[in-house]
């Protein structure tokens, strides 16, 4: 027990105040997955009755509002994905889709892309409006951040996405031709149709803006959703736990790729 509650829970050296931690969040495959990186030889049933015994659970999503809007005059591209939202490496296949957030001021819209290979958060972007600039930026980020990281994307890139009008603008659809990105819509009316983006919006909604984790109190301002929702990317994308990636994190999990593949070609 003593494990899981310094896990789930830490203390401010400031004010001494005891807070749950992001892997409070986890339930109980997760949480056994993360004690036995300390104790091997933890059992799952030690883990639940801990859990239960300190009032963890782990946290549920929520569908949430439509934000997809089609548009009536925008160019649609074919879907290239057909509901297979796997990736044979990083920088092979990204999706991409908005949610929104309710503050003081008003809506606020994020935007976020996701390499299909490894779940990783490449870039995110917050606005107060849905103009293409939503899903411009994070683009021109995403594009950035690989670069930076030294592993840059390659020609042919499909960038997948819904019908919404933002994707299907004139704009972007000349930028991705640009970058030598394909582009990729699935189909209107399908709730499958970008269901790994979905999957991560529910993630997001619940484990940042339901909680009060990554932020204390109501959200006020774009600026406070922009601090939480930064917070909770680099948990995502270095701490989390992902049961789909063998209870790695995504960071992990392309590192283990890209060092496979300089073992494989170091010269004999």
């Amino acid at each position: 027990m003593d494990t899981v509650r310094d896990i789930a829970w830490r203390t401010n050296e400031r004010d001494g105040v005891r807070k749950m931690t992001p892997e409070g969040l986890y339930g109980r495959r997760k949480m056994t997955a993360l004690v036995r990186r300390a104790l091997p030889y933890a059992s799952f049933g030690a883990v639940d009755r801990a859990m239960r015994a300190l009032g963890l659970a782990g946290v549920r999503r929520d569908k949430g509002l439509r934000t997809t809007v089609p548009a009536k005059d925008g160019k649609r591209a074919g879907d290239l994905l057909d509901r297979d939202f796997t990736a044979p490496s990083p920088n092979h296949t990204w999706v991409t889709d908005f949610t929104y957030v309710r503050t003081w001021a008003g809506w606020t819209y994020v935007a976020f892309i996701v390499d299909c290979y490894s779940q990783k958060i490449v870039s995110w972007h917050a606005s107060t409006t849905k103009h293409v600039d939503l899903v411009m930026t994070p683009l021109r980020i995403a594009l950035w951040t690989r670069d930076r990281e030294g592993h840059p994307a390659p020609p042919g890139l499909i960038h997948h996405s819904d019908a919404g009008s933002q994707y299907t603008s004139v704009r972007l659809t000349e930028h991705l031709a640009l970058e030598g990105i394909r582009p990729s819509i699935g189909s209107v009316g399908d709730a499958y149709d970008n269901a790994l983006m979905e999957t991560i919006n529910g993630l997001y909604k619940a484990e940042c803006i339901r909680t009060t984790i990554f932020s204390a109190g109501p959200y006020k301002t774009i600026s406070e959703v922009e601090f939480a929702t930064a917070a909770w990317v680099e948990w995502y994308n270095n701490r989390r736990l992902h049961s789909s990636l063998g209870m790695l994190t995504p960071t992990e999990y392309e590192s283990a790729h890209y060092a496979a593949l300089t073992e494989q070609f170091q010269p004999a």
